[in-house]
């Protein structure tokens, strides 16, 4: 299965909408013979530029592999994986580095801050690391546009879960990269911290011109998305655009359904 590119709230396919993130052919494989297990299956797919894109599937269907590999966190077996204007497979470990790090930003569950540093400091850690100095007009919009006016100067015990993924949310979006990935970025959250954080990753898409990538197994979580993407055993089946949360769980029973079947 190809899926097209299309920005989802221009209203239709988009042949001249640009591509933040590409896979072609993609192949992952893990062991051989009898035992290789075959996670991805020769995936075709397009992420827009300046869209929120969700991946959803049942367990083991290949959704987060399918963002590991397109993070660069994950070699292909077979394919092409492109960010941007860069092929990434086939890159030296050093180059997959540096790409990551100055294009690519990362949400996962847990918020991975440290406790020691305010959230400010946690904030532009990534920056500091690499000897690049924080634009301040855009941290400040991104600090804005998250609501942590209030909260730069605590540390992480002095927040509460969702702000600590504020926090986290603000750090990848600080170094202004071209992609960020979500790796279930409200699973360790409760429903009103979880789509107070949502509220803010759609926010970094309509207001700041983010590209999101979100992994979730969440009907209401993917309907925060412009599109959801559906995998199972490792292949794109299905796609939708301006999802919402009741048309999400009637796929995703539809699925259900059909694997009971089978």
């Amino acid at each position: 299965m190809t899926t097209a590119v299309a920005n989802p709230r221009a209203g239709g396919a988009g042949g001249g909408t640009a591509v933040a993130a590409q896979a072609r052919q993609v192949v992952k494989a893990y062991g051989s013979g009898e035992t290789r297990v075959v996670a991805l299956d020769r995936v075709d797919v397009d992420i827009a530029r300046g869209a929120f894109t969700a991946i959803m599937g049942p367990s083991g269907s290949g959704k987060s592999t399918l963002m590991h590999c397109l993070a660069g966190l994950d070699i292909v077996t077979s394919g092409q994986i492109r960010v941007g204007d860069t092929e990434i497979t086939g890159l030296k470990e050093k180059r997959l580095t540096r790409l990551r790090r100055d294009h690519i930003g990362f949400v996962f569950q847990s918020f991975n801050l440290l406790p020691t540093l305010t959230a400010l400091e946690n904030i532009t850690l990534p920056m500091d690391i690499a000897g690049r100095r924080p634009d301040r007009a855009w941290l400040d919009r991104v600090v804005e546009t998250v609501g942590l006016r209030q909260r730069l100067r605590h540390r992480p015990s002095e927040l509460s879960g969702g702000q600590q993924q504020r926090v986290a949310v603000a750090r990848a979006l600080a170094a202004r990269p071209d992609i960020i990935f979500g790796d279930e970025p409200t699973g360790n959250l409760d429903s009103r911290a979880g789509a107070e954080v949502l509220g803010f990753l759609r926010r970094s898409v309509d207001e700041l011109g983010q590209t999101m990538v979100m992994v979730t197994h969440d009907p209401v979580a993917a309907a925060y998305a412009d599109r959801v993407l559906y995998l199972a055993d490792g292949r794109l089946v299905d796609e939708m655009l301006r999802p919402t949360a009741e048309m999400v769980l009637d796929r995703m029973k539809a699925f259900d359904t059909l694997g009971r079947v089978s």
